[in-house]
């Protein structure tokens, strides 16, 4: 199973796009693990991560972020998806990220 880790700055408006995702993975038969955390706590959680998206908001850590962890996909969510808590255009994102790292 995939994991996937939404990260912002206090973890809620990630929490219900992360519902949102979960909702569409049944939809499309993808077995995935999203879970959604404040910003602070991404290297406890994005140690396993498949996938760690950061909010729109605090696009300005991405590059630290990927820093911090050069060995995972870290990715802003598009500004457009975020705010139309899109969580199957957001999954589909995360399954092609994580299928052309797996190539």
């Amino acid at each position: 199973m995939k994991k996937i880790v939404l990260l912002c700055a206090g973890g809620m408006s990630t929490s219900i796009l992360a519902r949102k995702m979960k909702k569409a993975s049944v939809a499309m038969h993808y077995e995935v693990d999203v879970h959604a955390h404040m910003i602070e706590d991404a290297a406890k959680v994005g140690k396993d991560a498949d996938v760690i998206f950061i909010g729109p908001q605090i696009r300005y850590l991405c590059n630290k972020l990927k820093e911090k962890m050069p060995n995972k996909i870290v990715e802003v969510i598009d500004m457009k998806d975020y705010g139309s808590m899109d969580g199957e255009r957001v999954l589909r994102r995360a399954k092609e990220l994580i299928d052309g790292f797996d190539a």
